[in-house]
């Protein structure tokens, strides 16, 4: 159908999770092992066949190397020839451990015998490997392998894990030359074509280096056909333009009138609150009460003075949202609220910080307890005074 080779593919939430593990977060599950199991280690020592088979490796790179049927149809070596931190679909192959892959590095055996089951693998795809650099070229029957990779698609899969452990086990310089190959036999030759999805998904991706990734997507969206459904790599600048162009900035003029006249009904609110507190309280109080304002000033001032110097420069950058300037406004209203707050939690730390002269205060308090009495006692005596020769009093 027409419409299906046409639609636009969709990006996979579960391949691009895995393999930003695989990059970032490697391992996927806990160490649980003991260092000395080392079952990867030892199967690739010859010591041990893999289970649930019951071959060695020496059998699976002799006598399994040419037999496509075998490597086709069987499930159960991918898992023990390439291993992974991670528990794949046999049961019975165990996770790498990192003590194990410094192991593994070590060992030349086991790393001559990784390269061998490599080239194994390429062969029954249809790709040869080159040199020592990890270049690879079309095989001597590439076309027999490349219609059959075309169409089994579960062998995409294994090149996922095995790119995935070569990486793990010291060749991460090999992967990037076999996605290249397989995206410009896909892309550009056109010989798999069904492979183009999961390379662009998988593949490209298991390579830890950002900047071979960007590479291999130029190249991808330059062949991509159609191009406009190339979803891999950054969006287009023309996008970019348009949606920038549709977005207004507000007039500073505006957003300036109105954070003057919020900015008024902040002061004349504080003065009210200012007028109303001062009623009822001694000359002391009163006081303190205009060191507070003064403070208060100055620093409605400084945050004034900030405040037209974000302004003036809003105004030189071309405007500003009108949503942020109200959020920066009632964040205003919050701080002054705070800066009265602070002047009483003050006046407590301060009584506070008194306590500690408790003889001092004991004998303030009772020179002004004296001072009221007395006050209190001469007012009495003025007002019996008063009732006595028929005077009226004022209040």
């Amino acid at each position: 159908d027409g419409t299906e080779l046409t639609a636009k593919p969709k990006r996979s939430f579960y391949a691009a999770r895995d393999l930003y593990k695989y990059r970032h977060q490697y391992p996927n599950f806990k160490d649980l092992r003991y260092q000395n199991d080392l079952c990867n280690l030892r199967f690739y020592k010859n010591k041990i066949p893999f289970k649930p088979d019951g071959v060695y490796i020496e059998e699976v790179l002799n006598k399994w190397k040419g037999d496509y049927e075998k490597l086709e149809h069987n499930h159960t070596y991918i898992q023990w020839l390439f291993p992974l931190r991670e528990q794949g679909l046999n049961f019975y192959a165990k996770e790498l451990t990192t003590y194990e892959i410094e192991e593994f590095k070590k060992t030349k055996e086991a790393i001559r015998r990784l390269l061998l089951a490599y080239k194994m693998m390429l062969e029954f795809f249809g790709i040869k490997l080159i040199d020592k650099t990890g270049n690879v070229s079309r095989a001597a029957n590439w076309q027999e392998r490349f219609q059959h990779l075309n169409e089994s698609q579960h062998n995409y899969l294994r090149i996922t894990r095995i790119l995935k452990s070569l990486g793990e086990l010291g060749y991460e310089s090999f992967k990037s030359p076999l996605v290249k190959f397989i995206l410009h036999e896909a892309l550009v030759e056109d010989t798999i074509p069904n492979i183009k999805q999961s390379a662009l998904e998988y593949f490209v991706y298991t390579i830890r280096d950002r900047r071979e990734r960007r590479k291999l997507l130029r190249f991808a969206q330059q062949h991509y056909i159609p191009s406009e459904h190339f979803i891999w790599g950054p969006p287009r600048k023309q996008k970019l333009e348009g949606s920038k162009t549709n977005k207004k900035p507000a007039s500073p003029i505006s957003i300036h009138n109105s954070y003057i006249s919020k900015h008024k009904k902040t002061k004349e609110s504080k003065n009210t609150l200012a007028s109303g507190s001062s009623v009822g309280q001694t000359a002391e109080e009163g006081k303190t009460e205009l060191t507070k304002d003064e403070e208060e000033n100055d620093q409605d001032e400084q945050e004034t003075n900030s405040d037209a110097l974000r302004q003036n420069n809003s105004e030189k950058n071309g405007g500003t949202d009108t949503t942020q300037l109200s959020k920066s406004e009632q964040i205003y209203h919050t701080s002054d609220r705070k800066d009265l707050s602070h002047s009483k939690n003050d006046d407590e730390n301060l009584n506070n910080d008194c306590g500690n002269h408790s003889g001092t205060i004991e004998e303030d308090l009772c020179d002004t307890e004296n001072s009221s009495n007395n006050m209190s006692a001469d007012l009495q005596g003025n007002s019996d005074k008063d009732i006595l020769s028929g005077g009226t009093t004022t209040k």
